[in-house]
């Protein structure tokens, strides 16, 4: 399938529900993408090859909907598959970062012992919006001491800003959004 057929297929998958979670917001829904195994193992397979064409040796997953794309590209490709939590989700040891929302902060974290030196992570997420999250995680990734191959995501919300926000963070890596609006 072409790049072409596979964002058409991937859009045509995405439901539009207004006003979720709050009055004014347009939530993309990608569970019946998710529910479509062909439009699925097509956004896996895009995914993927993102991910072999950067070189990455780990995928990291951004909670949530990050986990259930990242997880079967980790597969695919034969790498490991690192989740990055919300504070106080995960069990051992863990570095945070804490970043800025719309109306104060959040914090995730990572097992300190997931990531190493030699490592080329690449992030991927289902949705870019502001970049909040996706800063933090470049920090995060950087701070355990592995480099950056990239950031991936299914669909990015150019109107947000993420991207702009995100130049200087990415440090010349990658960010390959599979659909833009």
């Amino acid at each position: 399938m072409t790049a072409a057929g596979t964002r058409e297929l991937l859009l045509s998958r995405i439901r539009d529900v207004a006003d979720y979670p709050k009055p004014g917001v347009m939530f993309k829904d990608i569970t019946p993408l998710l529910a479509d195994p062909v439009a699925f193992t097509a956004l896996t397979d895009a995914l993927t090859e993102l991910c072999v064409r950067h070189g990455a040796t780990k995928i990291v997953g951004l909670e949530a909907r990050g986990f259930i794309l990242a997880a079967p590209v980790a597969v695919r490709a034969g790498i490991g598959f690192i989740p990055v939590r919300k504070a106080g989700k995960l069990p051992g040891a863990t570095l945070g970062q804490a970043y800025e929302l719309e109306y104060g902060t959040a914090e995730i974290e990572v097992h300190a012992e997931d990531l190493s030196a030699g490592d080329r992570v690449m992030v991927i997420d289902d949705v870019l919006a502001t970049g909040g999250t996706a800063e933090a995680s470049l920090e995060l990734i950087r701070r355990a001491g592995a480099e950056v191959a990239g950031i991936a995501v299914l669909m990015e919300l150019g109107f947000l800003g993420g991207r702009s926000r995100l130049d200087g963070a990415l440090r010349g890596a990658p960010l390959e959004a599979l659909i833009t609006l």
